[in-house]
């Protein structure tokens, strides 16, 4: 009796015999490679998904400052959009910077026609405090796309920003503004505690049954760029492969934690980037 023979290393990588589930980021440009469309990408690597991107706007940066954000024409955006709609069956998208309520209206359009998860994270403000969406564009923001959203990733100042309200990380409120963010439509909430002071620091699912599951990590000794983009397109990765949400966000968090334990710092400022 003979043995079948093994495919050989160089069989098994032939053009064409393998497929990988496509995400696509929808977000602006970092100029420092640190955030944005940038730090999506990478992570669609790390997990194996083809990452697609359709970008808002160009930013000038580097780790110490925004120096200008350029957005993109929206025929552009459109453009993009529709490109990629035509070529590629996307799994999940997560979104990021806008930067314009034009842009939250095309995205918002475009979304109509698919029929994927969708991961929005409301890039509001940046690391350095440059605004990022107009405030008239946050009404629009909160009408035609949190409704959309299969899971929405607020850091507790833009938790604020879109309850109208303070928002303080203390005891129980964690909870109740998951629950307040929820409320305004999106299917789950993730609100990430790392402003608020606490050591562990608490990030916090509520899912579309009410189910509360909390995920603590330490504090570490420095402040890194990037992280939220990577958190949340880790979950869009997750979703892409099929995972369940509430596993896409907890292999997303054991993600972003690895990365951090092995940042390298960058640019005279010293910013740390998740490696």
């Amino acid at each position: 009796m003979t043995s079948t023979p093994r495919r050989s290393v160089a069989q098994s990588l032939q053009p064409g015999t393998q497929t990988r589930p496509v995400a696509l980021t929808i977000a602006g440009a970092d100029s420092a490679g640190c955030a944005g469309a940038q730090a999506d990408l990478r992570t669609f690597q790390a997990f194996g998904v083809h990452g697609l991107s359709a970008l808002t706007s160009v930013t000038a940066q580097n780790t110490r400052a925004v120096r200008g954000v350029f957005p993109v024409a929206p025929r552009v955006l459109e453009r993009q959009l529709a490109a990629l709609a035509e070529d590629f069956t996307i799994a999940a998208v997560k979104i990021g910077m806008l930067g314009s309520g034009t842009a939250v209206e095309i995205v918002a359009r475009w979304l109509e026609r698919q029929r994927c998860p969708v991961v929005l994270d409301p890039v509001l403000v940046s690391s350095s405090g440059t605004p990022l969406l107009p405030a008239r564009a946050l009404g629009r923001l909160r009408e035609r796309l949190l409704p959309r959203a299969t899971l929405l990733t607020p850091n507790l100042p833009e938790a604020q920003v879109l309850l109208g309200r303070a928002a303080r990380a203390a005891g129980s409120d964690l909870a109740d503004i998951a629950q307040a963010l929820r409320a305004l439509g999106p299917g789950a909430v993730l609100l990430k505690g790392g402003h608020g002071g606490e050591d562990p620091i608490r990030d916090l699912l509520i899912d579309a049954g009410g189910r509360v599951r909390t995920f603590r990590h330490r504090r570490l000794p420095f402040d890194a760029r990037g992280t939220g983009c990577t958190l949340a397109s880790g979950v869009a990765a997750g979703l892409a492969l099929g995972l369940a949400l509430p596993e896409a966000v907890a292999r997303a968090e054991r993600h972003l934690q690895r990365a951090l334990r092995h940042a390298y710092r960058i640019g005279r400022s010293g910013t740390h980037v998740p490696g």
